[in-house]
Protein backbone atom coordinates (compact mmCIF):
# COMPACT_ATOMS: atom_id res chain seq x y z
CA UNK A 1 0.00 0.00 0.00
CA UNK A 2 1.54 3.22 -0.73
CA UNK A 3 1.01 6.32 0.92
CA UNK A 4 0.50 9.61 -0.76
CA UNK A 5 2.88 12.33 1.27
CA UNK A 6 1.10 14.84 -1.04
CA UNK A 7 -2.72 14.11 -0.18
CA UNK A 8 -1.84 13.69 3.51
CA UNK A 9 -0.36 17.05 3.91
CA UNK A 10 -3.11 18.47 2.21
CA UNK A 11 -5.92 16.55 4.41
CA UNK A 12 -3.16 18.01 7.30
CA UNK A 13 -3.75 21.39 6.43
CA UNK A 14 -6.90 21.30 6.31
CA UNK A 15 -7.56 20.21 9.57
CA UNK A 16 -4.88 22.63 11.08
CA UNK A 17 -7.07 25.23 9.50
CA UNK A 18 -10.25 23.74 11.54
CA UNK A 19 -8.44 23.80 14.58
CA UNK A 20 -6.60 27.05 14.32
CA UNK A 21 -10.33 28.61 13.45
CA UNK A 22 -11.46 26.96 16.65
CA UNK A 23 -8.69 27.58 18.96
CA UNK A 24 -8.93 31.51 17.96
CA UNK A 25 -12.78 31.65 18.58
CA UNK A 26 -12.34 29.82 21.86
CA UNK A 27 -9.41 32.44 22.93
CA UNK A 28 -11.53 35.41 21.98
CA UNK A 29 -14.46 34.01 24.18
CA UNK A 30 -11.83 33.66 27.44
CA UNK A 31 -10.16 36.52 26.69
CA UNK A 32 -13.60 37.94 26.72
CA UNK A 33 -14.46 36.96 30.40
CA UNK A 34 -13.72 39.60 33.11
CA UNK A 35 -10.69 37.26 34.76
CA UNK A 36 -9.21 35.77 31.47
CA UNK A 37 -5.25 34.35 32.12
CA UNK A 38 -2.90 36.04 29.63
CA UNK A 39 -1.90 32.90 28.59
CA UNK A 40 -4.94 31.99 26.73
CA UNK A 41 -4.20 34.72 23.81
CA UNK A 42 -0.98 31.91 23.39
CA UNK A 43 -3.22 29.18 22.45
CA UNK A 44 -3.76 29.87 18.53
CA UNK A 45 0.30 29.72 18.32
CA UNK A 46 0.71 26.15 18.14
CA UNK A 47 -1.77 25.35 15.14
CA UNK A 48 -0.83 28.53 13.70
CA UNK A 49 2.84 27.27 13.10
CA UNK A 50 1.36 24.10 12.41
CA UNK A 51 -0.21 25.47 9.73
CA UNK A 52 2.33 27.99 8.00
CA UNK A 53 4.84 24.80 8.15
CA UNK A 54 2.73 22.83 5.97
CA UNK A 55 1.43 25.48 4.48
CA UNK A 56 5.17 26.42 3.16
CA UNK A 57 5.72 22.84 2.26
CA UNK A 58 2.69 22.81 0.13
CA UNK A 59 3.62 26.00 -1.91
CA UNK A 60 6.87 24.44 -2.57
CA UNK A 61 5.90 21.26 -3.79
CA UNK A 62 5.50 22.40 -7.08
CA UNK A 63 8.98 24.28 -7.20
CA UNK A 64 10.40 20.99 -5.89
CA UNK A 65 8.63 18.64 -8.47
CA UNK A 66 9.81 21.05 -11.48
CA UNK A 67 13.19 21.18 -10.26
CA UNK A 68 13.79 17.19 -10.07
CA UNK A 69 11.71 17.18 -13.67
CA UNK A 70 8.73 15.40 -12.66
CA UNK A 71 5.75 16.17 -14.38
CA UNK A 72 2.68 15.45 -14.05
CA UNK A 73 -0.23 14.81 -16.47
CA UNK A 74 -2.66 17.49 -18.58
CA UNK A 75 -5.84 15.62 -16.32
CA UNK A 76 -4.69 16.06 -13.03
CA UNK A 77 -3.19 20.18 -12.97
Amino acid sequence: MSLNWNKTVRQTHRWLAVLFTVTVVVTAVALAQENAAAWVSYLPLLPLTLLFLSGVNLYVLPYAARRRGVRRPADQR
